[in-house]
């Protein structure tokens, strides 16, 4: 941990204009060790009144609320006292746009929550709120570029059985290559910034973004309007073309499949792998299977460790790698996990990452 960084137990303050949510909230945070919440507030002004007393560790921030909307105590909050900010909308697909200006004006994570059956959510949901919450506490905001019980955490044997790699078993070196991207906390920034700089006929590239279900069709759209290349959600069966990059569905499973000559990409339910899905190790495992040394993986900022044995199975199939260095990461977790493991071949500034994945995919 850097020197000045936060330490738990990392102090919450909880925004929302429901009562029951506050509760289930506080409930859900204390719960854990590492967290411990310091007041609640039913809108952005009283909420602003407790920050002047006690600046939090990180806020969780609902959308709609009475007398300022969350959206805009965001913007004031990051240009007055940044503050990591987790921010709660219901899960409903018209609110996708405002929680995309959510994380443009700054939040690090975005948490969904029901517009009913709040107590049986929260309880389903109870570790991944933690683990947002957590996250956003460790993430530097100033970078941005203009648990309680451990639930059993699944590997990627859960969905693709591993096998050792074998001489032959991917395409040629002188054809197409992939490109492999994985990110959690901070990625949707980061992605922006590695795919602004992808030229119209850049290798194709598959995108494992931890996000919810609701918001990363629109996340791919926005990318899609800023970038020279193609961005959109992976549909079962597309194929992988370049000039293309396609945005795993939150909520489903991402991987890359092989036929013929061609790559496709396969779209799967299935369980939580390294408590997630859509998972980077279930996508790094598949591309190592199926494109071997045709590949090239990069691990972005994000909590945790998943995609660091992905990436260290791609390595060992002859794939080139990248992984995002400590100064740019928001989280230097999975990218920290993945040095450790031994898979990266190259740790970058994010800001040199899109001209390495291009050198190395020969591109």
């Amino acid at each position: 941990m850097p020197d000045g960084a936060r330490r738990p137990p990392y102090r919450v303050l909880v925004v929302d204009d429901s009562a029951a949510v506050r509760r289930a909230m506080t409930e859900i945070l204390d719960a854990d060790p590492d967290l411990t919440v310091i007041g609640a507030a039913n809108d952005p002004v009283a909420a602003a009144e407790r920050i002047r007393r006690e600046v939090p560790d990180v806020i969780t921030l609902d959308v709609e609320m009475p007398r300022m909307d969350g959206i805009t105590f965001l913007r004031r909050l990051m240009a007055q006292k940044p503050v990591p900010v987790v921010m709660c909308s219901s899960l409903v697909t018209d609110r996708s746009e405002t929680m995309m200006q959510a994380l443009e004006a700054g939040a690090v994570e975005v948490v969904c929550k029901p517009a009913y059956g709040i107590g049986a959510f929260f309880e389903e949901q109870a570790q991944a709120i933690r683990d947002a919450v957590r996250a956003a506490a460790q993430a530097r905001v100033g970078l941005r570029p203009r648990r309680a019980q451990v639930t059993k955490k699944l590997t990627a044997d859960a969905m693709l059985a591993p096998r050792a790699p074998k001489a032959g078993t991917a395409m040629a070196r002188t054809t197409e290559k992939v490109v492999a991207i994985g990110a959690s906390t901070g990625g949707t920034e980061a992605l922006r910034v590695v795919l602004e700089a992808m030229p119209p006929d850049c290798p194709p590239i598959v995108i494992v973004q931890h996000m919810p279900e609701a918001f990363t069709a629109a996340f791919a759209r926005r990318l899609d309007g800023i970038c020279a290349i193609s961005v959109r959600e992976a549909a079962d069966g597309d194929p992988l073309l370049r000039g293309h990059a396609l945005v795993a569905p939150g909520n489903r499973h991402l991987l890359v499949g092989r036929s013929g000559a061609a790559y496709r990409v396969e779209v799967r339910e299935g369980p939580l792998v390294a408590r997630h899905r859509p998972s980077v190790d279930v996508l790094f495992r598949s591309v190592a299977q199926h494109a071997g040394a045709n590949a090239v993986g990069v691990i972005l900022t994000g909590m945790g460790d998943d995609g660091a044995r992905g990436l260290s199975e791609m390595r060992e199939a002859g794939a080139r790698t990248l992984g995002q260095d400590e100064a740019t990461s928001v989280v230097y977790g999975m990218p920290q996990a993945a040095a450790r493991a031994g898979a990266v071949e190259e740790q970058l500034p994010l800001d040199r990452i899109p001209a390495a994945m291009l050198r190395l995919a020969g591109g």
